[in-house]
């Protein structure tokens, strides 16, 4: 059977139940208990562990096997050298890959012409893959390679969101149609190393788009994430070659697939999916330890609201579950915390919860201080843009002045910052957009933090109900890890200037009307920003 997504052609032949038993090598099994047992550990970093370790998996990795690279450039030149050295696997699991990227497909096609055992698996999400289409795209660029190597070295895969189908799909426009849900995971792994970061794989962001990268030097935690990418790549389109398309391309939905795809029938689709994901995100069967002196910990969290019935995500829960013993432990008091998003939408849990940890009442002052560090308008990717998506930098602006609203009406105190980071300005020379996202926690009497969330996730209500998502988070007793935490927040806030209710209430910065209204209509649509 034949079909179109945007101009390309798709494909969906009969399916049947097939069996992924490597999907399941690794048992998983959820710890319960009450959430007493953390605040009652004898360290604030203990209570940290013992609530993760109900939640997600946990991996032991020594702390000099992790590197916190500093810059985009950085960022790729060690991707191109580790693609360069591969010898048995690279998977990349990616947002999009530039249409234009040619110098980074050459060196995958090096890596494979060098290395005859090698194999490559990419993940993309469909709708952005294939937004230029007919003209060159993503799924156009990707497919040259399953045309010169093969399908059984290469194999290409697109996820669909099985949020937007039928009228929906038919009549909301490109572009404003990846607001209902996309796959949003960042994984690069390479034979037994792994960089999880909030880039994808394009020119801005290999130059001018500041982002986050850290490199996991661990085979258990590669393949950890290999299993969650292919367990994705199994329930999305394969992209293959096609001479007679003028695309050059076709979406292909497998047999081997094993479930219906989401544009065939999406509920389906999603059962067979909570089968496939489920098993994979669960807390391991490990007994709960807290770090000592220096051990680190590194707990995989995952989102993936869209896929699973019911929702048994686990950054959501992470997330919560850490700022409420912020809150809610008089073990954290006096803690520090930095929270960022390029783009500030906070989930409102969150937002409460952040504001929570540091308001204080008659009875209990709190001495706990928050930082919130965002993109201003002249680092946002939007910025500039044609159209509707122009509006976006001034909707998060918005957004902002609404933060600092709820700051100023929930708390006794000036106890949380927000900054704006800005380094020239967008479609100038020397501009830099601001694309970073995550959460430090720093403990009471420490300089540096012991706790931080990197990943894909962006925090906001889309995250948590809309895209895919993978991160991880890092817990660690180890001083020269800690070191490098800290010199990654003082490396993201350089650029950055404390900005107050004032200063978003002046003229310039003022959210006109037509703004307003495009976020509602968004979002009484199912849409999100």
């Amino acid at each position: 059977m034949f079909g179109r997504i945007g101009g390309q052609t798709l494909r969906c032949t009969a399916h049947r139940q097939v069996v992924r038993r490597k999907l399941y090598d690794r048992k998983f099994s959820a710890h319960t208990g009450s959430s007493t047992a953390a605040t009652s550990s004898p360290t604030p970093l203990g209570g940290i562990a013992v609530e993760l370790d109900r939640i997600a998996p946990r991996f032991e990795i020594p702390a000099s096997r992790i590197n916190i690279l500093d810059s985009p450039a950085n960022f790729y030149s060690t991707l191109k050298n580790k693609i360069r050295n591969a010898k048995r696997r690279i998977y990349l699991s990616t947002l999009y890959i530039g249409k234009t990227e040619y110098e980074l497909i050459e060196t995958l096609s090096h890596a494979l012409r060098d290395n005859p055992d090698l194999k490559i698996s990419i993940l993309t999400d469909a709708l952005r893959g294939t937004r230029e289409t007919p003209n060159p795209s993503c799924a156009s660029l990707l497919c040259s390679l399953v045309a010169e190597y093969g399908s059984e070295r290469v194999d290409i895969r697109m996820f669909h969101t099985p949020n937007l189908t039928g009228l929906r799909k038919k009549w909301i426009p490109r572009r404003i149609n990846e607001g209902w849900g996309l796959q949003h995971m960042k994984l690069y792994g390479i034979d037994d190393e792994i960089i999880i970061s909030g880039a994808n794989l394009s020119q801005d962001y290999f130059t001018n788009r500041l982002d986050r990268y850290h490199v996991f030097d661990s085979k258990a935690l590669t393949d950890y994430y290999a299993r969650i990418h292919h367990a994705v790549c199994s329930l999305s389109f394969r992209v293959l070659p096609d001479s007679h398309s003028v695309s050059g391309y076709l979406l292909d939905w497998p047999t081997a697939n094993g479930g219906p795809s989401p544009l065939e029938s999406p509920d389906k689709f999603i059962g067979y999916a909570s089968t496939v994901l489920n098993p994979l995100i669960q807390a391991s069967d490990n007994k709960p330890a807290i770090p000592s002196s220096d051990q680190t910990f590194v707990y995989p969290v995952a989102q993936f609201t869209p896929l699973l019935k019911p929702d048994t995500s686990t950054e959501f829960p992470a997330v919560t579950s850490i700022l409420q013993l912020l809150s809610g432990s008089s073990a954290f008091a006096g803690a520090r915390w930095l929270f960022t998003a390029g783009y500030f939408n906070i989930h409102p849990v969150l937002s409460s919860q952040l504001i929570s940890s540091t308001s204080s009442t008659s009875d209990t002052p709190s001495t706990t201080q928050g930082t919130v560090l965002t993109a201003s308008p002249w680092a946002n990717g939007f910025y500039g843009s044609p159209g509707v998506s122009g509006m976006l930098p001034a909707a998060y602006t918005h957004l902002s002045a609404r933060f600092l609203d709820r700051i100023a009406e929930a708390q006794a105190t000036n106890s949380i910052q927000l900054k704006e980071w800005r380094r020239g300005t967008v479609g100038t020379p020397d501009g830099w957009t601001y694309h970073a996202k995550g959460l430090w926690i720093t403990l009471p009497h420490e300089e540096h933090p012991s706790l931080t969330f990197v990943g894909s996730s962006n925090y906001t209500k889309r995250s948590y109900s809309l895209d895919i998502e993978v991160g991880a988070l890092v817990v660690t007793n180890d001083q020269e890890l800690k070191r490098k935490l800290g010199e990654e927040t003082e490396r993201l806030q350089k650029d950055a200037s404390p900005v107050s209710r004032e200063d978003l209430m002046r003229t310039e910065r003022r959210v006109g009307w037509n703004v307003r209204l495009a976020m509602w209509i968004v979002e009484k649509v199912g849409g999100a920003l």
